[in-house]
């Protein structure tokens, strides 16, 4: 089973690719906990709010991970909290680094529209460039592969796709 993870910043289309993925090649993806628990306990996140995201999301990924599909996308993972804990409140819990990592990071630009959906907070250029700069420094701190993706939205699934292949062929 290879893990492929969507990492980096609000509104790059994680989960809108997440879901064509699923579409196109059936490969089970696991959506973002942070999000559902944001609409069902607000957005005035505390660290603890942050630690529960990441239990939350943790735990999907093993149940999806039991049934050992042979490619299994993550919309996001505990790295990606870590990174919004930097952005909150200017550091990250070392339990955040330590649950399982996937095979491979996909790292999105920000260089897509941002779209306000009602949990998102970091819609001006500035704001989106420093998030994409927090999350890749997660990824960097954690030593896990991972390659950017960017463009339109055409180009990001075919980038996606092809680092999906080489991993599931390498």
């Amino acid at each position: 089973m290879i893990r492929i993870c969507f990492h980096g910043a609000e509104s790059t289309g994680k989960s809108v690719l997440a879901q064509h993925l699923q579409a196109r090649f059936g490969w089970p993806w696991v959506p973002e906990y942070g999000r559902a628990y944001a609409e069902a306990h607000g957005t005035d996140f505390t660290m603890d709010d942050l630690l529960a995201m990441a239990q939350g999301q943790n735990a999907a990924m093993l149940a999806a991970s039991a049934a050992r599909p042979p490619v299994l996308v993550l919309d996001t993972d505990p790295l990606m909290t870590a990174a919004w804990a930097q952005m909150l409140f200017g550091h990250v819990p070392d339990a955040l680094f330590a649950y399982p990592k996937a095979d491979l990071y996909l790292l999105f630009a920000p260089d897509v529209p941002w779209i306000e959906d009602g949990t998102r907070f970091f819609g001006s250029t500035q704001a989106r460039a420093e998030f994409a700069a927090v999350s890749e420094e997660m990824l960097v701190r954690a030593g896990v592969p991972y390659t950017r993706v960017g463009g339109d939205w055409a180009e990001r699934e075919a980038q996606v796709v092809e680092a999906v292949l080489a991993v599931a062929e390498g």
